[in-house]
């Protein structure tokens, strides 16, 4: 008796368990205050983004930008980030796209926005919401 339950539980186990791995873990959802911060924020990059201002940008982006001590002030920000990165096209794509929300493991939250090969990042900081990262989008 004691086998035939182990092979029904092992059955049942088996049985269950790609549902089990399957299983998504829940989205994380931005507080409805935290969006609001985010969409007032959002709105004045995109606003920068479409006048192609990247002094606004500058201002509103964390430096020492990645924590790269090589662009450390707006200056640097603009030569080697901003003009390389924020072309036209993407400039658009930042216009339309939809910011994801996220949370990392700290609580940080953050805005992910995809723009072909980049991810532009958005993170909330003690100082409000800033442009902090771009990354490969792989």
């Amino acid at each position: 008796m004691k086998v035939l339950l182990g092979i029904l539980l092992a059955a049942v186990l088996v049985y269950l368990a790609p549902a089990l791995i399957q299983a998504a873990p829940k989205e994380a959802v931005a507080s409805p205050a935290l969006q609001r911060e985010f969409d007032d924020f959002i709105a004045k990059f995109r606003d920068a983004l479409k006048a192609n201002d990247s002094a606004t940008v500058a201002e509103m982006t964390r430096l020492p930008f990645m924590n790269d001590d090589s662009i450390r002030d707006a200056a640097q920000f603009r030569e080697k980030i901003y003009k390389p990165k924020f072309t036209a096209k993407t400039r658009a794509c930042i216009q339309r796209a939809k910011a994801v929300y996220s949370r990392d493991g700290d609580n940080n939250d953050s805005y992910a926005i995809f723009c072909g090969r980049d991810i532009f990042t958005l993170t909330k900081t003690p100082a409000g919401f800033l442009f902090t990262d771009v990354d490969a989008n792989d």
